[in-house]
């Protein structure tokens, strides 16, 4: 077989592999999923009022408009969570040395969490994007084209995130510390203007919140489902996924190829 012939049979392993382990133990998941729900739940039920007040004079569909293409980011940048304890998980129990050991595509273990970790990503989308359309949601005015467009970024987002997450996971010592290590893919959908224009944030604040990965994503996928203005965040937000993908690649190659201590 040829080199690429074994690269894609390995990766497709590995890969089938852990969609297993997901699937076998859906807890980690499910709780990383349930985060984003709950949030939107939040921002629409319990502070949609006052946050769309505060936007203009909004209605509440309107808040629910504008939170959901945060809300979605969100969810991508939570599930990625999962992915750094995995690989955490593999390094520590014992598993990547009995790997090194074999016959097999070395880099096929690092691309079974990764594609692995962008479709679990696709599909929690896809889920929360099904309950923001049960509470009212509607982007009817997008077309075709648009909607593949938000389908691509959400899964380049995805794969930039998650080869940083694996960087993440890799230099863990645990689980638990790679857990808190992958905190700030959750932190920053936060303090970007998935809730709140930035424009109405404080000035010494804003700046935090415009130069961040999440923020021009954020607005691309809201022009492209809703119709508002992209502007230069478009290119920004690809800029972004292909410089965190290319960081996350190289860091998480340097750290694996290591000896082991």
């Amino acid at each position: 077989m040829s080199t690429l012939s074994l690269a894609v049979r390995d990766s497709s392993t590995m890969l089938r592999r852990n969609l297993l382990h997901a699937r076998r133990y859906p807890s980690l998941t499910l709780n990383l999923l349930l985060t984003p729900v709950m949030m939107l739940l939040l921002f629409v039920y319990v502070f949609g009022d006052v946050m769309s007040a505060g936007m203009g004079g909004a209605d509440r569909a309107a808040y629910v408009a504008y939170v959901v293409p945060g809300i979605l980011m969100m969810t991508v940048g939570g599930t990625v969570v999962g992915t750094a304890v995995s690989v955490s998980n593999d390094m520590t129990e014992g598993i990547i040395a009995r790997f090194r050991t074999m016959a097999i595509h070395r880099p096929s273990i690092l691309v079974g969490h990764v594609v692995g970790s962008v479709l679990q990503c696709v599909m929690s989308v896809v889920l929360v994007g099904a309950v923001a359309v049960a509470i009212g949601f509607r982007a009817t005015d997008a077309t075709a084209l648009e909607w593949l467009g938000a389908f691509g970024l959400t899964a380049l987002i995805a794969f930039a995130l998650t080869w940083i997450a694996v960087g993440m996971g890799l230099v863990s010592p645990n689980a638990e510390a790679a857990s808190n290590n992958a905190l700030p893919l959750v932190v920053l959908p936060l303090i970007s203007s998935a809730f709140v224009p930035i424009d109405a944030m404080p000035g010494w604040f804003q700046p935090i919140a415009e130069y961040q990965p999440f923020t021009p994503a954020i607005e691309t996928l809201r022009g492209l489902l809703l119709g508002t203005e992209i502007g230069h965040n478009g290119w920004i937000a690809i800029a972004w996924c292909v410089g965190l993908t290319a960081l996350g690649y190289l860091w998480s190659k340097s750290v694996f190829n290591r000896d082991p201590a």
